[in-house]
């Protein structure tokens, strides 16, 4: 049961969330500020997540396995000038390659 009483204050708090963001007046929204980081945020949020989920191990060794080779790919994609969906399909590949000779 507690599991659900989880799940719907997370529900809740959520929402409460967009409301709050529904609710901040435009003029904020349209300081310089306010708009470099709405650009920068989520890019940093999932760079990182991307970072933990390719090299995050046990918490105490770093981790090189197949997920980096293909992070590796991608980045090379990325510095080719390569459309996302590219990017992501060579991600792919590579780390199931990788996968498939070790």
């Amino acid at each position: 049961m507690s599991v659900w009483i989880a799940i719907g204050l997370t529900a809740v708090g959520c929402y409460l969330v967009k409301l709050l963001g529904l609710s901040v007046p435009a003029g904020v929204l349209e300081r310089p500020r306010v708009k470099q980081l709405a650009a920068l945020l989520p890019v940093a949020l999932l760079s990182a997540l991307i970072a933990i989920q390719t090299f995050g191990g046990d918490g105490r060794t770093l981790v090189l396995d197949a997920r980096a080779a293909g992070l590796a790919a991608a980045a090379l994609a990325l510095v080719l000038r390569a459309p996302f969906l590219l990017v992501v399909a060579v991600a792919v590949l590579v780390t199931a390659g990788v996968r498939a000779i070790a």
